[in-house]
């Protein structure tokens, strides 16, 4: 696959929130901002958890294309919190992943876990969007933001009340680290190419701050392989395709977190 999938999926949300504004106007967003609500915090979830999973709903991908184009939120978000999951990832793009933000409001007052809003986030109407729904961490991906506009962001993030976990996939991306970010990801599938390897958090890690709490993204399919990123310093794990596949994700989430807590 050679075109810059992550270029393009850029673009269309650019595109994406222009109709969406004309719809509800960011005055109107921020109004529905100040509504009270309560946080879960994803970090304190993550750093206290025996596995760490972060388990993912996702319907499809632009590599795999359709997973599981009828899943529901209110099903599987419950199966995965009662299998034991740390958090919830739930992509919100349409056009790549098949998510829509229906699938954060229909899930939180159903769960109990923090919810992360899996997106591509290049404007701060969608950190107001992120906290209306009721998410309560967002991601901010290196490669699809400027520098200083992915501070920018972070700060506003928080402002809202929602956490920040920063996506990385190569070392020229090490500088986006900054006081403002409370977890940083790996990501182990360029989103240029979408080849994946686990190997690169493995050897990022390294490079990283040891305070900071690591978070291993994408293409673990293996509970030892999540036994070696946790000695390597990761204490996240986010996984969807994995359980998503199959007929059951919360009974496969279950027996993926037996095999990891299991004595060695």
């Amino acid at each position: 696959m050679k075109k810059d999938i992550l270029a393009e999926i850029v673009a269309n949300k650019r595109f994406e929130l222009d109709v969406q504004k004309r719809s509800i106007s960011p005055e109107q967003l921020r109004e529905a901002a100040t509504e009270p609500r309560s946080f879960r915090s994803m970090r304190t979830s993550l750093a206290g958890s025996p596995s760490g999973i972060i388990a993912e709903f996702k319907r499809r991908s632009p590599s795999k294309g359709w997973i599981q184009k009828q899943a529901k939120p209110e099903e599987i978000t419950v199966a995965y919190e009662q299998a034991g999951a740390s958090a919830l990832s739930i992509l919100t793009d349409e056009v790549y992943f098949g998510g829509t933000l229906k699938d954060i409001r229909v899930a939180r007052p159903l769960v109990n876990l923090p919810i992360l809003r899996k997106e591509f986030i290049v404007d701060d109407y969608q950190l107001y969007q992120a906290r209306v729904i009721g998410a309560d961490a967002i991601l901010l991906i290196a490669a699809a933001l400027e520098k200083e506009q992915c501070r920018e962001l972070a700060d506003k993030a928080h402002e809202l009340g929602l956490e920040v976990l920063l996506e990385l996939h190569h070392e020229d991306e090490l500088e986006y680290i900054s006081p403002e970010i409370d977890m940083i990801g790996i990501n182990n599938r360029n989103l240029g190419t979408f080849y994946t390897s686990v190997e690169n958090s493995f050897r990022l890690a390294e490079q990283l701050p040891k305070e900071m709490l690591l978070v291993s993204e994408s293409g673990i399919s293996d509970p030892q392989t999540v036994r070696e990123l946790r000695k390597a310093g990761f204490r996240g794990f986010l996984i969807g395709e994995h359980f998503m596949k199959t007929t059951d994700p919360g009974a496969s989430l279950s027996g993926f977190i037996q095999q990891i807590v299991a004595p060695e």
